[in-house]
């Protein structure tokens, strides 16, 4: 921790997303509206799955967590974002940027190995059904989950420590929205090879091996899909697995590329889209994608309505 105390930068610029202030209205409005959109679909499906009974079950426990951790992961860089925009003064000071670093860490690592969790669930849906009450019980979901959290404290903190301790010297100016690591290292007074190497073996542990776990365990769950001897049967199995399988594309791939593809660190313009795919989008077309997809959401969502509008 030496060189973090060495370091002549007491705050960065963060360049974000409008080089023109006159696009600065339209900018405020899409990102308001999208972080907008991002709470209340994501707090209405959790509301959903906690008010319906029906849907106390291990698979929407870890859609609800996913909706929580959405939240969460927006909120550490889209509000930050909204005040830069609407403020010239686009600074935020050297412990913020550590701080915002590590939290957004956090929740993404937690993120990725959820979306593992989630397959093994689906697993031992598919294949073990007669046993998946027993196997997936309520103190297992919160033990899953605990490992998950746990994963990300660790990844997240080995990530930050080995980006900040780094001297930074100056210039200052982040070419992004948020202080990510790849746009930090860019600044850094010192060689970074070091980094760029912990990054690809932490990278690889925190994204890369629950993706392979989702891989293995999904060649599974088709071979036992493949056995089924009714076609509506097999349908309706894949469609269980469907709606997971393109969230967790729509997260892993962009991650990959940003984190562990080469040159990663000199990304700039498509590092900051990847960032805000990653970030905004998915948080927003997660729970899109569950309730739109599954009969269960929909048919609570009409329930909740329903007793809304009941007179008392």
């Amino acid at each position: 921790m030496q060189e973090f105390n060495q370091s002549t930068v007491t705050e960065f610029i963060l360049l974000g997303f409008a080089p023109d202030p006159r696009t600065n209205p339209l900018l405020f409005t899409f990102f308001i509206v999208f972080y907008l959109l991002i709470l209340v679909s994501n707090s209405l499906l959790m509301t959903i799955i906690y008010q319906d009974s029906r849907l106390h079950t291990p698979m929407y426990f870890f859609i609800s967590v996913l909706s929580m951790l959405d939240v969460c992961y927006t909120t550490t860089t889209v509000p930050q974002l909204l005040v830069h925009i609407l403020s010239k003064k686009r600074t935020i000071s050297f412990a913020r940027c550590v701080a915002q670093m590590y939290i957004f860490l956090l929740f993404g690592v937690t993120e990725s190995w959820l979306f593992s969790i989630m397959s093994v669930d689906r697993y031992v849906a598919i294949c073990h059904p007669l046993r998946y009450k027993v196997i997936m019980s309520h103190w297992m979901c919160l033990l899953m989950v605990g490992i998950c959290a746990a994963y990300g404290v660790v990844g997240s903190l080995f990530y930050t420590f080995f980006a900040m301790r780094l001297p930074y010297c100056g210039p200052r100016e982040i070419d992004h929205y948020f202080c990510e690591v790849p746009a930090v290292l860019k600044l850094a007074c010192a060689d970074t090879s070091l980094n760029d190497l912990v990054d690809f073996i932490i990278g690889f542990n925190v994204i890369v091996v629950p993706l392979l776990l989702i891989v293995i365990v999904y060649a599974n769950i088709f071979a036992t899909i493949m056995k089924i001897r009714s076609a509506q049967g097999r349908i309706k199995a894949f469609s269980t697995c469907a709606s997971h399988i393109i969230v967790v594309t729509m997260f892993a791939i962009p991650c990959i590329i940003m984190y562990m593809g080469p040159g990663s660190g000199s990304l700039s313009n498509s590092g900051k889209r990847m960032a805000l795919f990653y970030n905004v989008a998915t948080s927003f077309l997660n729970p899109v994608i569950y309730s739109l997809r599954n009969k269960d959401v929909k048919n609570a969502f009409l329930k909740l309505i329903r007793k809304g509008m009941a007179p008392e």
